[in-house]
């Protein structure tokens, strides 16, 4: 039965509900949105009874949504999209080009986007892009939450709502000090290292878990392992010899790490192949300015980083995130 009260929601109330899924918290919210507490609370208020159901409720202290409330949520997300969409469209024919892409991308990641957009930002330069930079958990969270339009993952997440297609290659490099034993050596078995310490990122990291699947396969357990949560402390530690780590081919060639800086050990199976995925959620509609990156990366993506890097078939990415809707 059609409920016509729904037709009074109206953009603000959907703004308000969606900031406050999001920070899990109405003081938070209210912040955010410069509105008192109250106001907020009033606004949740009105929203839920509108739709006639129960959309918030409290776990451990943070607000999430019902069953219900993940579904406004996911309606609210698209309606509040198609608007934006509208805007640029608008905007696009009155002032050329333009838009707003969000971006969520994981930490390794950095080295190689930023290469993108600028070529890109000189093609498009009224496009305004927002990146967000995290571990593999902070982007997952990112994505299931409907925050970004693209994503950058290097091990994307699987299920229906994931449209994703590998852009660039990734290879994970053994790495070790410079005046390691084992430097310059050819062909190395990688049994005579496993008793050395191994320098991670945290449980989670893509590199992590392609090495610790590669461990597995072939029964090999690590006796030391010390855990460190950032690309560039690892490469600096391995330099000043804590240890041993792999690490991406484009974080350890990015920055300058003075006369110390780390090797690369000749051993077998090594360097792991890995890949970067353009990821988008089928569920959420992409605005013109994203599209307009997907199709600039299909066709330059090689004047933009080392071609050698660049994956097969790369013309063809703007199909994959336009299917039909």
């Amino acid at each position: 039965m059609d409920n016509p009260r729904l037709k009074q929601l109206s953009v603000r109330l959907l703004q308000v509900f969606i900031t406050v899924v999001r920070l899990g918290n109405v003081s938070a919210a209210a912040r955010q949105l410069h509105l008192t507490q109250p106001t907020v609370s009033l606004q949740l208020k009105k929203i839920a009874e509108l739709v006639g159901e129960p959309l918030l409720e409290s776990r451990d202290g943070v607000m999430g949504p019902t069953d219900v409330g993940e579904e406004v949520y996911r309606a609210a997300c698209d309606i509040l999209s198609r608007l934006d969409d509208l805007d640029d469209f608008l905007g696009g024919i009155r002032e050329g080009e333009s838009g707003h892409i969000r971006i969520g991308l994981v930490t390794t990641a950095k080295y190689v986007m930023p290469r993108i957009l600028g070529p890109f930002y000189r093609r498009f330069p009224k496009v305004q892009v927002t990146l967000s930079i995290g571990n593999r958990a902070h982007v997952l969270n990112r994505f299931a939450h409907q925050e970004d339009d693209l994503y950058l993952f290097s091990h994307p997440p699987a299920g229906e709502s994931v449209l994703a297609s590998r852009i660039i290659t990734n290879p994970l490099k053994l790495i070790a000090p410079a005046d390691h034993w084992a430097v310059g050596q050819k062909g190395l078995g990688f049994d005579v290292l496993k008793g050395e310490r191994f320098i991670m990122r945290e449980p989670g990291s893509a590199t992590r878990m392609m090495f610790e699947s590669w461990l597995s396969a072939r029964g090999i357990e690590l006796s030391d392992i010390m855990q460190i949560e950032s690309n560039e402390a690892i490469r600096l530690s391995v330099a000043s010899g804590l240890g041993l780590s792999v690490i991406s081919a484009h974080t350890l060639s990015e920055g300058d790490m003075g006369p110390e800086k780390p090797a690369v050990l000749d051993v077998a199976d090594f360097p792991l192949r890995s890949n970067w995925y353009l990821v988008a959620r089928r569920d959420k509609r992409l605005p013109q300015s994203a599209l307009q990156l997907i199709r600039f990366m299909a066709e330059h993506l090689g004047d933009c980083i080392d071609p050698g890097y660049v994956a097969d078939n790369i013309e063809a990415l703007h199909r994959v995130f336009t299917p039909s809707r």
